[in-house]
């Protein structure tokens, strides 16, 4: 593999700020912030809007509306009951 060529890849710190929850993983980005994480060690921190802690999808609050095909809109657009 040649010297220089990819990018600097270590561990860092991502902060959902909706929550505060954190999770430590690898990336490649740079960050200004730090975080001392609870192995002891000090890491880049990232601040993050939205993570699988809040994410509807994962949270389970996600809502799903069921429109129904063009039928069953037409039949109830004119009470067209069967």
């Amino acid at each position: 593999m040649k010297q220089g060529q990819h990018p600097d890849y270590r561990k860092v710190v991502f902060m959902d700020t909706n929550s505060g929850f954190k999770f430590l993983t690898g990336s490649t980005l740079h960050s200004k912030e730090t975080i001392e994480w609870e192995d002891g060690n000090t890491y880049p921190l990232f601040k993050i809007e939205v993570s699988s802690d809040t994410h509807p999808f994962y949270t389970g609050r996600q809502k799903f509306a069921d429109k129904g095909g063009r039928a069953e809109r037409f039949n109830r657009k004119y009470n067209m009951n069967q």
